[in-house]
């Protein structure tokens, strides 16, 4: 790993067309960079500067070489040792917005759902307000199909740009993924591949409504929601006709600790970081959650956040 952060450096003061532009830090420690405000350090992370710069910086990388791309952090936990390998983080990049033509918007991969909420209803668009429910980039919404308040994310899309492991980029349509509750995954490769931007379609509508809508779900979730205290957002899935977070109050687990970590006695299906917690606390308190729901309910939770890292 020491020589591919040499490697990355020097192309950072590189001359000639190839050279990065972007920001290149050496064992950052993640924490910085999730909404727990948890996670070890990463070996390399790098902030491109724009989508070029990102594809140069993927060319670059050798093939055996972990990535991990981080939006907001907000659905994502970063075990206490820390990542091997490079985080790329999309953080205030590629954030592209075009009116295209009627009902059709395209988004960059690092617009967060809120702001694209917002901009879609402003231009007299319907059928935006429940991305304003979920926490993070339009990239990891895309990524998990995130959904809110009856709506989900690829029920808009028209197609995806993606970049491949190499720094490529192409166009995909949706019938090129298998789609499903909090699940997308590209049918026909293998490959890891990211999303850059997206093509979304929404229906014409009023403007002063849609943001009157948006407005609601707002004041919905932080009077439902623990928006004050550092959250993932919902730590687990729903199960078929049901709720997580009705299971898990009714195992009476609202709450309940590990260390820092807290189930939350405002929504039952958020965790959070309550006092210095660590990431081991809150992955203990996943497990506790789990097996305690399991026991009692006979129903088995799947968590929504990704788990990434080495435990220390």
């Amino acid at each position: 790993m020491k020589a591919l952060q040499a490697q990355l450096e020097s192309q950072l003061v590189a001359n000639g067309g190839k050279a990065l532009h972007g920001r290149l830090l050496l064992n950052e420690p993640m924490a910085r960079y999730t909404s727990w405000a948890v996670g070890g350090p990463a070996d390399v992370l790098y902030r491109p500067s724009d989508v070029e710069d990102l594809a140069r910086f993927m060319a670059l990388l050798p093939l055996e070489t972990q990535v991990h791309w981080v939006g907001l952090g907000s659905n994502l936990l970063v075990r206490d040792a820390g990542v091997r390998g490079v985080v790329v983080l999309l953080k205030a990049t590629m954030q592209e917005f075009k009116h295209l033509e009627d009902g059709v918007v395209e988004a960059g991969a690092g617009v967060t759902c809120t702001k694209l909420a917002r901009q879609v209803a402003d231009w007299g668009y319907a059928d935006s307000a429940f991305f304003a429910g979920i926490p993070g980039t339009l990239g990891g919404a895309l990524a998990m199909n995130a959904g809110a308040h009856g709506g989900e994310t690829w029920q808009q899309v028209e197609a995806v740009q993606l970049m491949s492991r190499q720094g490529e980029l192409r166009w995909s349509s949706p019938d090129e993924w298998d789609i499903g509750y909090r699940h997308a995954q590209l049918k026909s490769s293998a490959q890891d591949c990211w999303f850059v931007a997206a093509r979304l379609r929404f229906a014409k509508g009023d403007a002063e409504a849609s943001m009157a809508a948006i407005r609601d779900l707002q004041a919905h979730r932080a009077a439902t929601q623990p928006l004050d205290q550092r959250s993932c957002g919902s730590v687990f899935r729903n199960p078929e006709s049901d709720y997580s977070a009705r299971l898990i109050e009714s195992c009476g687990l609202k709450g309940q600790r590990r260390g820092g970590a807290e189930v939350s006695s405002k929504h039952a299906n958020f965790i959070v970081n309550a006092d210095k917690a660590s990431a081991a606390d809150i992955e203990a308190l996943i497990l506790e959650v789990r097996e305690t729901v399991a026991q009692q309910c006979g129903v088995e939770l799947h968590p929504e956040v990704r788990i990434i890292g080495e435990a220390a």
